[in-house]
């Protein structure tokens, strides 16, 4: 059974899972920790709960979801996964950073793996299913456990809402078609785990959310 652990880091207000199991193998996934005293907050986490950081992987690489990946990736000596058409998102990182005034401690990771979305990721005794969901960003991934019925989703699904789609690699109709075979394809009562904002459900947002 893996267990899910939220925290909600920096200005954007985004939401930072790690994902667990028995074993006490676990993932981290988008760590948006941006200050020195989220990193520190993220590392007595993963201490209090006794777990073995074994891999870090982003939904996407938009700079909200990525700030702690440098500081992750070094402490815990572990690599970065990714989907192959979110390379350029990451490489952007710092002028991104930059266009909005934002400080960045680290420099963004130059090392990392692609995710083949046919195999999924596993880690400790566990498996999460991936599937590709652009239109938020062009390399946009969502992490999926069959088995305890959830999806962490970054930014493509909300409580009421989508992703934005208005910034580089966007496209809104890409979006609404990727939410509606790749997220509405799950059963009702999947919980879903958002990049920002409170949980949902894919029945809930089938139902009520006013983009669809």
């Amino acid at each position: 059974m893996i267990k899910v652990i939220k925290l909600t880091y920096n200005n954007f207000a985004e939401n930072t899972y790690i994902c667990y199991d028995q074993t006490k193998d676990c993932i981290i996934i988008d760590p948006g920790c941006f200050t020195s005293q989220e990193e520190d907050h993220l590392a007595k986490v993963i201490s209090e709960n006794n777990l073995n950081p074994v891999k870090v992987l982003h939904t996407h690489s938009h700079l909200d979801h990525v700030f702690g990946t440098s500081f992750v990736l070094s402490k815990y000596k572990i690599e970065l996964y990714i989907h192959k058409e979110d390379r350029s998102t990451l490489e952007s990182f710092k002028l991104v950073a930059d266009f909005y005034g934002i400080p960045l401690k680290t420099s963004p990771p130059k090392e990392f793996k692609y995710i083949n979305v046919s195999e999924g990721i596993s880690f400790g005794d566990s498996h999460l299913a991936v599937r590709f969901v652009p239109g938020h960003a062009p390399g946009h991934i969502v992490f999926i456990c069959h088995k305890s019925k959830f999806v962490i989703n970054g930014d493509c699904l909300f409580d009421g809402s989508i992703g934005r789609t208005d910034l580089p690699g966007g496209n809104h109709e890409t979006l609404i078609s990727s939410i509606k075979s790749e997220l509405f394809s799950l059963d009702d009562d999947y919980l879903v785990y958002t990049g920002h904002g409170p949980d949902t459900t894919i029945g809930k947002e089938k139902a009520t959310n006013p983009f669809f």
